[in-house]
């Protein structure tokens, strides 16, 4: 949709999983070009809803989306996909086995395809024109600061107490910028809860802001238990986010890389079946799913939050 590199509303932190996800599919690790400081992020760290801590140590990455994503297409367009930015994909239609698609740069026009995969994130409007979709929503409000704090810039911070955001609330790093952020159910109530959790962050961890530099809010899928998973509609798969994709504390980097990569290879091995298409697609990222769920389980055990998606 926008000329890239562009801005996302994103964490950017790349963990383990994502670094391999790189490797395996690129053959290189992620380029030093894409990371901010401090580069090195070394796991996450959790506060439950008792206040107590629990450390996950893990090699990763701290980058900035704009540029991660773009050297993601940048490696696309070498292996020879055209990419196009400034282009807005309106909507899929299947007519007689193969997918027209609307979109929209400079004019409207239209492209077709036999297979579509749909990337396209939890706010995009495809396949709710396709199928409609039962995603209720978890709004984030972040903001970006000068200023300093006792926490270890190497690690990313959740908490999980209920008095500090609805879902969770979350501090990191980025070249020296105070990221802060909440999330919650209803989206009224985000400047509520980020208040809070300032007043938290000032009187626990001696945060002081000088200046707050932006603001952004974004929404992601309030996965539910089961962490169910929509593969697609005919000739249109969806992955990502959009198929309910989603790891918890909103890491969904390693989710999209691999099931996109999941939906394309099950496209390639079985093009002129759609059943086995889809067949081998659930299939190839049951191991993703089941991840995803052991992951949601371990969250549902630090926080009643999320006790209804303990395995």
């Amino acid at each position: 949709k926008f000329k890239m590199p562009r801005y996302k509303s994103c964490s950017g932190q790349l963990i383990k999983k994502s670094l391999n996800l790189v490797q395996t599919y690129f053959g290189e690790p992620v380029p030093a070009s894409v990371m901010c400081a401090p580069a090195e992020n070394r796991g996450m760290i959790f506060t439950d809803d008792k206040g107590r801590t629990f450390l996950f140590e893990q090699e990763g990455l701290n980058v900035w989306r704009s540029s991660f994503d773009h050297w993601l297409a940048q490696k696309a367009a070498q292996s020879g996909v055209e990419v196009r930015d400034c282009t807005l994909a309106l909507s899929c239609e299947e007519r007689d086995g193969v997918v027209i698609v609307t979109l929209k740069g400079e004019q409207i026009y239209t492209e077709q395809a036999e297979y579509v995969i749909n990337c396209e994130g939890v706010a995009g409007s495809i396949k709710r024109k396709l199928i409609g979709h039962n995603f209720q929503y978890i709004t984030t409000y972040q903001t970006f600061n000068q200023g300093r704090i006792d926490l270890d810039d190497h690690y990313f911070y959740a908490f999980l107490q209920p008095e500090l955001s609805e879902y969770d609330a979350w501090f990191n790093v980025k070249d020296n910028q105070l990221v802060i952020g909440v999330s919650v159910k209803e989206s009224g109530n985000a400047e509520y809860y980020y208040e809070k959790f300032i007043s938290y962050l000032k009187g626990r961890h001696n945060l002081h802001i000088d200046k707050q530099l932006s603001v952004d809010k974004w929404l992601m899928p309030h996965i539910r238990p089961g962490c169910l998973i929509d593969y697609g509609a005919g000739r249109i798969l969806f992955a990502g986010e959009i198929a309910g994709f989603l790891n918890p504390m909103g890491e969904g980097i390693s989710a999209g890389m691999e099931s996109g990569a999941c939906a394309a290879k099950a496209i390639m091995q079985h093009y002129n079946d759609l059943n086995l298409v889809y067949s081998a697609y659930k299939e190839s990222s049951s191991t993703l799913h089941n991840y995803m769920k052991r992951q949601w389980s371990l969250v549902a055990g630090m926080a009643d939050t999320f006790k209804e998606m303990k395995l």
